[in-house]
């Protein structure tokens, strides 16, 4: 999300998952200033000491989409089916609405995300 006129691009989508106590996962449609699209995937990690976050991002873009997404999910099946085939991988898919009382950290980790977008 711009916050002011000094921002190169703007989120114009974004889909939160979390992924246990103390990490979150943010996938962000960014729009440029030329009206061009590219993916911020963004790993945050609430740390062990209570000191705010770590944060890991990878910058996608469109030309690149069809390649990652093929080669994610070729890794993803090879270990599903070839490495662990017996793991039950829905054990936590209902893992969200168990944690509910989580959100407003994870809410407040977003609204730094979009802060830190500024460039």
């Amino acid at each position: 999300m711009e916050k002011d006129g000094n921002a190169r691009s703007s989120s114009v989508y974004s889909h939160k998952v979390k992924a246990g106590r103390k990490r979150t996962y943010f996938f962000d449609v960014m729009r440029t200033k030329g009206n061009d699209f590219y993916l911020t995937l963004t790993e945050s990690t609430r740390r062990s000491d209570g000191n705010g976050y770590t944060r890991h991002q990878i910058f996608l873009y469109k030309e690149d989409f069809n390649r990652f997404s093929e080669g994610l999910l070729d890794v993803i099946n090879h270990v599903k089916q070839d490495l662990l085939p017996d793991y039950d991988y829905d054990q936590f898919a209902h893992r969200e609405s168990q944690e509910g009382h989580h959100d407003e950290v994870h809410e407040e980790d977003h609204d730094k995300h979009d802060e830190d977008m500024k460039w």
